[in-house]
């Protein structure tokens, strides 16, 4: 299905929320604006939705907790939570209230050792997300049940298109090599059977600020230098040094950049509609690549 097609689908999701008339029944909370989203489109207008990290201006890992956020979370009757240690903050406030806390981690069955926190780039975290949500609203507002669950299982068909076009890069493209910043978008070029470069020791480092291993940058300079890649992927919602002078290095050497989100950005309709656009500009770039 095309990109209008994707949009259409997100589109009949909306067209069900503003259909209906009703009071919010239930207080909800996504500690990142992706959850929130997700948790928007199954609660349509019986559950208010708020998010906590929303700002595509800056980096997630560096959140500071303020009254008005406890005072959010204490209010919510239901959480999203990433898990891994990604917004372990919210814990410490969580414990003994009466939300039900849900955790993508959880809901995944991943272990505490898993590497690379940023779950939502997976296709298959937010539908297992969503059904959990489902599940949880419909415990704390039974009268409202059906309804949940059918939203959840219209916003996995909306995700087909999604999953169509990570196929179609696959057939296309499948085993790329691209470079990366850090693991910030991982799971979605794997999704699209590319190979990920760059050790991942060196992308750690950048995710937890920490300094990396000489050799390891070495080896990342030489892959941008000597073109063994098709691209470098970035995050835009994290500046350093060493990440910029990477940028830099595969500009010059007559690479693709391609920059992605690491929380949903402002001008995106939806969860779908960022992903669609994520996809789509990577399939752009390994297009023009040229490898």
């Amino acid at each position: 299905m095309t990109r209008l097609g994707l949009l259409a689908a997100a589109a009949a999701l909306a067209l069900g929320v503003g259909m209906a008339r009703a009071q919010p029944v239930l207080r909800a909370v996504g500690i990142e604006n992706q959850y929130a989203n997700v948790m928007a489109q199954i609660g349509g207008p019986y559950v208010q939705v708020s998010a906590i990290e929303s700002d595509p201006n800056t980096d997630p890992h560096e959140f500071e907790i303020s009254p008005q956020v406890a005072g959010e979370l204490a209010a919510a009757d239901v959480v999203v939570e990433n898990g891994l240690g990604y917004d372990a903050w919210a814990d410490k406030l969580l414990r003994g209230g009466h939300a039900e806390v849900i955790s993508a981690q959880r809901v995944l069955n991943l272990p505490g050792t898993t590497q690379n926190p940023h779950l939502w780039y997976d296709p298959a975290t937010m539908p297992a997300v969503a059904q959990a949500v489902a599940a949880a609203f419909a415990a704390k507002d039974p009268a409202h049940a059906a309804y949940y669950q059918a939203r959840a299982h219209a916003f996995d068909a909306s995700l087909q298109p999604w999953r169509d076009e990570l196929a179609q890069i696959k057939t296309l493209y499948g085993g790329t090599a691209v470079a990366v910043s850090e693991p910030v978008a991982d799971d979605l070029l794997l999704a699209a059977g590319l190979k990920i470069a760059t050790p991942f020791t060196l992308q750690a480092a950048a995710m937890n600020g920490t300094d990396p291993a000489p050799q390891d940058v070495a080896f990342q300079q030489n892959l941008l230098v000597s073109r063994q890649v098709a691209l470098y992927v970035f995050n835009l919602q994290v500046q350093d040094t060493l990440s910029d002078s990477f940028r830099a290095l595969a500009q010059q050497s007559d690479l693709r950049v391609l920059g992605v989100f690491e929380t949903m950005p402002k001008g995106a309709k939806s969860y779908q509609d960022w992903m669609h656009g994520e996809t789509a500009a990577l399939a752009q770039a390994l297009a023009a690549s040229g490898h």
